[in-house]
């Protein structure tokens, strides 16, 4: 334990050479033996540097007890990671964070711990003592280690650097946990189904979503969540503060790991790599959802039907089928969705915003999933085949109502005349024959009931020939076209 006594000693380290400065308002109080009237409250710790590793104390005295530390023989080490210790007592406390052992438990709530001052420490927790206070902010806390981490965040003093990417931090367990980052380890691994993490806090969390457990509740709402930062997100939602602002175009976020993920949308970052085809992705999330269509897992099931997806997106996605749920509705149009990204990228089609470009043939989309689709026309890319067939298709989408005339399955009803059709985006385009509604030409005006046609007809005014011949190279406006030439070459 690191012993803070001379921060309570040393008025003159404290309150002399400031350097970091705090408004307070507050009455009359005797602080060693000084009175601070309501007026501007200064603090400052000044800061002392160990000459060996670079470490920064708060003293002159804690810089002597800390050089012992680098002069003192370690001769029992660690035969698994190597670290070295002055007493065999040490040696024995750190095995136990390799082995896992914790014999010494709480008698009141059963956490166990692996050394005898650490179950001391928490038994304070229970009695509710917190004998060191903050003179800064008043802050409470149960170990004087504790209070000396915590006066840095006054200070911004960060004396634990990692050698790998230069960040800094406050305290050593901070510096430990982040060096997991660059060596990958997760050492805390779940029971139930393997999954591995990083830290303790984090498994904790996890196993919740095994349990059921959700002890955080909303005040307002009575809305429960796993983890109090959560809850604590979900609170935003009541009052309405989003802190977090891209400077680049003013988006707004309530947390900032999106915002991190969003700048990579900026910067075209992204550091997350499949090791099975060397697709990348800006996030860690999409990349484990990748994953899973190389191994064909599907993790999260339909408790209704019985389906299974690959991931959550999807499920949930998909449970909006047996609810008819939308609770999205457009505000120009009346239309409802059941996902706020389906309601987005609708509204896109009345502003005409259009965000992802082709550069190949120049074609603007309002989504990159509709970007991705139509590259694999140019690449001839049909990745999802039919095993029925062997007919194949550019989306898995295209596939499914592909199959379904197999089948015969004819699911999705008109509500007007009782026809069935084999996908909702035909229904769609059907029903604007009982509406009347009908897409026109920004060119000529010849109006059309199907998106389709409409699509085909502008070729007509771009000379766009989007289906050549293999065996000559004469390219058609329409896939019928082609199919027509092509038997005059094998007649």
């Amino acid at each position: 334990m690191e012993d803070f006594k001379d921060f309570n000693t040393s008025n003159t380290t404290v309150f002399n050479n400031i350097n970091t400065v705090r408004d307070t308002e507050r009455d009359e109080k005797s602080l060693h033996g000084e009175t601070v009237s309501k007026q501007t409250f200064q603090v400052n710790i000044t800061k002392y540097k160990c000459d060996v590793c670079g470490k920064l104390c708060s003293s002159e005295h804690e810089v002597f007890k800390h050089k012992e530390m680098h002069n003192q023989k370690k001769p029992y080490q660690c035969e698994i990671c190597g670290k070295s210790f002055g007493c065999r007592s040490q040696l024995k406390i750190h095995n136990r964070s390799h082995t896992g052992e914790k014999p010494y438990p709480c008698e009141i709530c059963g956490k166990a711990f692996g050394s005898k001052s650490n179950l001391t420490q928490h038994v304070k927790t229970h009695a509710g003592k917190k004998l060191h206070h903050c003179e800064i902010c008043r802050n409470t806390f149960v170990s004087s280690t504790n209070l000396k981490i915590h006066y840095r965040i006054h200070t911004g003093e960060k004396p634990f650097r990692c050698e790998v990417c230069g960040k800094s931090f406050v305290s050593n367990i901070q510096l430990k946990t982040h060096k997991r980052v660059h060596t990958g380890e997760k050492p805390y691994h779940c029971e139930i189904c393997g999954k591995a993490f990083v830290t303790s806090c984090h498994l904790k969390e996890h196993n919740r979503t095994h349990t059921g457990e959700k002890p955080y509740q909303c005040k307002i709402c009575g809305k429960a969540f796993i983890s109090s930062s959560k809850l604590k997100l979900h609170d935003r939602a009541h009052t309405g503060q989003i802190p977090y602002h891209c400077e680049i175009c003013g988006k707004a976020f309530m947390c900032s790991s999106k915002l991190k993920i969003h700048h990579r949308t900026h910067s075209g970052e992204r550091p997350f790599c499949c090791e099975i085809c060397g697709r990348s992705f800006s996030n860690n999330a999409n990349l484990v959802g990748h994953k899973r269509t190389h191994t064909g897992e599907k993790a999260f099931l339909c408790m209704i039907c019985g389906k299974s997806f690959s991931l959550n997106y999807s499920l949930k996605r998909h449970r909006t089928t047996h609810t008819g749920e939308k609770p999205f509705a457009c505000e120009t149009c009346g239309m409802s969705f059941s996902l706020k990204n389906s309601l987005k990228r609708h509204q896109r089609t009345h502003s005409g915003e259009k965000l992802s470009h082709c550069e190949i043939c120049n074609k603007y989309f309002s989504n990159n999933f509709n970007l991705s689709v139509h590259k694999r026309i140019h690449g001839g890319v049909k990745t999802c085949y039919c095993e029925i067939c062997g007919k194949s298709f550019f989306h898995k989408s295209y596939l499914s109502a592909h199959k379904r005339t197999h089948v015969g399955g004819k699911s999705f009803k008109c509500n007007v005349c009782g026809k069935s059709f084999s996908s909702n985006n035909v229904l769609s385009q059907h029903k604007k024959i009982h509406s009347g509604e009908k897409l026109c030409c920004d060119i000529c005006g010849k109006s059309f009931s199907y998106n389709s046609n409409l699509k085909v007809h502008r070729r007509t005014h771009s000379g766009e020939r989007m289906h050549p011949c293999e065996t000559c190279g004469e390219s058609f406006t329409r896939s019928d076209g082609l199919k027509e030439h092509v038997a005059m070459h094998t007649a």
